[in-house]
């Protein structure tokens, strides 16, 4: 049974591994091309990158609780509900979507003054954030589509228009950034343009499998609120994730001595950052496969084969982080150059990786049993744990400032505090049966 839980898990992790390997892509081709344009647009982007990481983040639940429902019902034989689920989603991503772009581009220069960031670095943040908000709805939709599918148990299609995607944004990134000169807004532009034709790739396959099963496509009042009402806890949930990263963000500002250094030290934070997120979305893979198929394990009534395959999934959320975190290890001298020419953020970069190497074991854990317990519905634990930890990492986060511990002191507390606090929450969770709800139904 092991091996066929390990076909399993690699049928629906591999191309989700590469699909979201390819998805932070999008940022990491965007600080390799900003940053050779100077450290204050890469500071910018920094900035800019934390905000709508954050605007975006908070909606991943359009991917996440669509994949856990689609899959429970496909699980329970009814194709046509799954579908009628998941496109309630899609229409209620182009609702926030559509919000999220007006309140953003509104607000973008109070959210970046929220940095306290000099003028040369928030003048950057500016430009390319109130272009890149323009984003949002497509972004959405691409979550909610990829939910869908993911749920489908197709992890292979999400990968193809990430590829794609990632493709055309770095083509449209040269070209505008360099080719026509448009500096930060060029690579903005890029990365808007990009997601709108991925989100268009992604809908009409959604669209062509739902009239193929005749799940209507028109907006639905009552699905869409209800699909609004079942994201709350995992909008709880990842608002508190955006928040200890915020955090983390606002720390690395603080422990700065001077603008000058100040500068080195975000763009280091968002080279770091962008590094981490990388490897998050690596070590996810794993945690999508969790997802679907711990959706569809409960939705078919297994709950033996559920515990079984999470078993079977965290062993290898446990060596695929000791694998990355080795990697990191190893490369953190040789990434600095890749992505800029200042040496002060080269030599610093190093020490913040190696930190954050270490704690990918401890993530790989963290990551897996969190896509368990999103796919099993158990969004009310999963937001409330949230909140747990964020109480508990914040306040050390801000006294590494208060201590002079700098940045590297403020990524020993989020490899140590931030990720071993998350570690213990869904452990303790994991060996309990609360989550174990069988049924198309689930305890969020």
């Amino acid at each position: 049974m092991t091996r066929a839980h390990d076909r399993e898990i690699l049928r629906l992790a591999v191309p989700a591994f590469l699909a979201l390997a390819a998805e932070p892509l999008f940022l990491l081709s965007d600080a390799a091309i900003i940053g050779h344009l100077g450290t204050e647009p890469l500071a910018g982007l920094g900035i800019a990158a934390a905000v709508l990481q954050t605007a975006v983040g908070l909606c991943v639940f359009l991917a996440y609780g669509t994949t856990a429902s689609v899959a429970r019902h496909l699980g329970a034989g009814d194709t046509r509900g799954a579908l009628a689920q998941g496109v309630d989603g899609i229409w209620l991503a182009v609702v926030i979507g559509t919000v999220t772009t007006l309140l953003g581009v509104a607000l973008t220069s109070p959210l970046v003054e929220l940095f306290g960031a000099g003028e040369a670095v928030s003048d950057q943040a500016t430009t390319y954030l109130r272009i890149a908000f323009l984003g949002t709805t497509p972004l959405l939709v691409m979550l909610a589509t990829t939910g869908v599918l993911r749920g489908l148990q197709d992890t292979r299609t999400p990968l193809y228009v990430a590829v794609g995607g990632n493709a055309a944004n770095i083509v449209l990134n040269v070209l505008l950034v360099y080719g026509l000169g448009l500096g930060i807004a060029g690579s903005a532009w890029g990365s808007v343009l990009a997601q709108v034709a991925s989100a268009a790739a992604l809908t009409a396959v959604v669209v062509r499998a739902a009239r193929r099963e005749g799940a209507p496509l028109r907006p639905d009042s009552v699905g869409i609120r209800e699909a609004a009402h079942a994201g709350v806890p995992l909008v709880i949930r990842t608002l508190t994730l955006r928040a200890a990263l915020l955090v983390t963000t606002y720390a690395v500002t603080l422990a700065a001595l001077d603008e000058a250094d100040q500068a080195v030290d975000l763009a280091t934070h968002q080279l770091a950052l962008t590094l981490w997120t990388f490897l998050a979305f690596v070590l996810d893979s794993i945690a999508i496969a969790a997802q679907a198929i711990t959706g569809r394990y409960l939705g078919a009534g297994d709950v033996a084969g559920t515990r079984a395959v999470t078993d079977r999934m965290v062993r290898w959320g446990i060596w695929s982080g000791v694998v990355t975190g080795l990697l990191l290890a190893v490369s953190s001298p040789l990434l600095g150059p890749l992505f800029t020419d200042d040496a002060a953020v080269q030599d610093r970069l190093v020490g913040v990786l190696l930190v954050a190497a270490l704690g990918q074991p401890v993530a790989g854990v963290v990551f897996v049993l969190d896509g368990v317990l999103i796919g099993a519905g158990d969004g009310r634990y999963l937001a409330w744990g949230g909140v747990v930890v964020l109480v508990v990492y914040a306040p050390v986060a801000l006294l590494t400032v208060l201590l002079g511990a700098g940045l590297l002191g403020v990524w020993v507390a989020f490899a140590g505090v931030f990720m071993g606090a998350r570690w213990v929450v869904l452990t303790r969770r994991a060996r309990s049966d609360a989550w174990l709800v069988t049924g198309v139904a689930s305890t969020a």
